[in-house]
């Protein structure tokens, strides 16, 4: 007979090992009732359920539980190659105490994202995870999620003010942190290029750099200058990166070194120069920030600063839990802040400035 799921269940292996449903339930939910049942019964029960790929329906007890054993993960666009790593971290976080991650892509429009976290909500997440971009503004739907008594979690940006349990790097200090490295190097005449304004990161990588950059007294040119669009792919950074190293040198003014809001806006950049005949490290540096994969495996290595992007996953996940825990213990855990230490990853992008500049054109 065909069966309307496709998939085996306690009444497909009751018909073929000849026992009542209730007794191959019993057997295979261990339940202390099992005990009565013979030794070989239930070995027998056991057997067959491995023979038929039996497998129990999750979905079936979570509706008695009133639990679904799944975390939403809801990230704002999973082909950016910052997303991955935090996605591991989680992940490693939700497997060893079985719950699902249900992984959702926004795909950097602000729709789906709505849409999608409506889904998790009507599907009963125990737990939301948002990995967060410029796209996460303070919605409404915050409202409907604390309303739910559903934890939510946010990676990049702190809504703690919004009684949101937030993890971020310290994005002022690792401004700070590239630009003190470009200028130990003897780096003056610096080109920066910020990240979009309505990124949450933007300011305050700026304010790190302008703070370094007032620290050691080096003026940075306002014409040297420049700002990202607003994000519409994975690919924009790369595509900005790129364009911006074309207009510093159509610019002709001086620069010896490009600090760039991330690392893909970085290999743009290189891109870009390299295709003007510009050597990195040897005419110009680069640097870059977050240290996702593509930085490390480039030629050149970018230069970069590190967020602990893995262990922000993992810890999103351990707080979660955390919190879905308190729930069912009729408590309530206050929103939490990690605001992670940035760390310089030096790599062959970045070398001395050249005591004699070779002259960049156009």
């Amino acid at each position: 007979m065909q069966r309307k799921s496709g998939h085996v269940t306690l009444l497909d292996i009751a018909r073929a090992c000849g026992y009542s449903v209730s007794t191959v339930s019993i057997v295979l939910s261990e339940a202390p009732l099992s005990q009565n049942v013979a030794a070989t019964t239930r070995e027998q029960i056991r057997k067959m359920a491995r023979d038929l790929g039996y497998h129990p329906d999750a979905y079936a007890r979570s509706l008695r539980r009133r639990r679904s054993q799944s975390i939403a993960v809801l990230a704002y666009d999973l082909s950016d190659p910052f997303c991955i790593p935090i996605v591991h971290g989680i992940q490693a976080g939700l497997q060893p105490v079985n719950y699902m991650p249900l992984l959702v892509d926004a795909q950097t429009q602000r729709k789906l994202f709505d849409s999608y976290l409506r889904m998790i909500l009507e599907r009963r997440a125990e737990g939301v995870i948002v990995i967060a971009s410029w796209i996460f503004q303070e919605t409404n739907l915050l409202d409907d999620v604390e309303k739910n008594q559903v934890p939510i979690v946010i990676v990049g940006r702190d809504l703690t003010n919004r009684n949101v349990s937030s993890l971020l790097v310290d994005n002022e200090a690792g401004g700070a942190l590239a630009m003190r490295h470009l200028i130990e190097l003897g780096h003056r005449r610096i080109a920066i290029v910020r990240g979009p304004q309505e990124l949450f990161d933007t300011e305050l990588r700026w304010a790190g750099v302008q703070r370094a950059a007032a620290e050691a007294a080096v003026k940075i040119d306002p014409k040297l200058v420049y700002q990202l669009p607003n994000i519409t792919n994975s690919t924009s950074g790369f595509e900005g990166g790129f364009h911006f190293a074309n207009e510093m040198l159509a610019s002709k003014r001086p620069f010896t070194a490009v600090l760039a809001f991330d690392d893909l806006t970085a290999l743009g950049v290189v891109r870009g120069l390299n295709g003007a005949g510009v050597r990195v490290p040897d005419d110009c540096s680069v640097v870059g920030f977050d240290d996702v994969l593509p930085a490390a495996v480039a030629t050149p290595g970018i230069t970069t600063v590190h967020q602990p992007l893995k262990e922000m996953g993992l810890l999103a996940s351990e707080w979660t839990l955390q919190a879905i825990n308190a729930r069912e213990g009729q408590s309530h855990k206050p929103a939490q802040l990690y605001n992670a230490s940035p760390e310089l990853i030096v790599r062959m992008s970045t070398a001395r400035c050249p005591s004699a500049p070779r002259k960049i054109r156009p």
